[in-house]
């Protein structure tokens, strides 16, 4: 592979694949070894084809290695008020959540290892885990809907006249509303209250998603990606 590219300082954000720009329209993102959640990124991309994302210009899938169109001005909607960031991230998740088949893997063959990994880890989200198993087992777990996977305020950046696109998804087959949980607990390094995440949920469920279907989902995934600091009586609170 030899794209002759000129890059910039990797993006501040690009913990775990890395990112650069290259040149002023255009950023080189490579997939980590083992970040295997991001296989089929490029995937999402061509099926969007910029529809509430940005662009793919190339792809290298042996080397993980992708050329995506940069969004500019790229700001990302973390320093937005809150209830124009949320209403930015309905419009784009909108665009986002479309029918799929292959070869997007589907979230119900993950979740319960993810369970099974976070029991074993130390931590205050732990204590969810068997509630979260409970509700896991009382969902008939969509899959037909092609879902960002890691869906937040620091990954819908400004695209000018295009509009807000996405970035960095971690795309499968599951449903929509498995998506919202990473944004009730975003932007860092905000810590959970209960009126806004109460508002959150409000407005995604006014754009049509199940809202109790929201609610197991931020518990499910809130017991094995965590929710930060005091998020568990928040997650908790959410089936009162």
């Amino acid at each position: 592979m030899d794209w002759r590219l000129e890059l910039g300082p990797a993006f501040a954000m690009s913990n775990v694949s890395y990112a650069a720009p290259a040149g002023d329209d255009a950023v080189l993102k490579v997939l980590l070894p083992g970040d295997d959640e991001s296989d089929h990124d490029a995937d999402a991309l061509a099926l969007w084809n910029g529809d509430g994302a940005v662009r793919l210009l190339r792809h290298d899938r042996k080397r993980g290695v992708l050329l995506l169109e940069r969004a500019r001005p790229g700001d990302d909607i973390s320093k937005l008020p809150e209830d124009e960031a949320t209403a930015i991230a309905v419009e784009v998740g909108l665009r986002l959540w479309r029918p799929a088949t292959e070869p997007f893997r589907w979230i119900g063959d993950h979740v319960p290892r993810w369970l099974d990994n976070a029991e074993r880890s130390p931590g205050e989200r732990n204590e969810l885990i068997p509630l979260a198993r409970e509700l896991y087992e009382s969902l008939e777990v969509g899959r037909a809907t092609l879902v960002h996977g890691d869906f937040h305020h620091h990954n819908i950046l400004d695209g000018g006249d295009r509009g807000y696109v996405a970035i960095d998804s971690k795309a499968m087959l599951g449903e929509p509303e498995f998506d919202i949980p990473s944004f009730l607990w975003n932007p860092l390094p905000y810590r959970m209250r209960p009126d806004v995440t109460e508002r959150r949920i409000a407005a995604f469920a006014a754009a049509g998603l199940d809202e109790e279907r929201i609610r197991a989902w931020a518990v499910i995934r809130g017991a094995y990606l965590g929710a930060g600091t005091g998020g568990v009586p928040v997650l908790r609170a959410l089936l009162d």
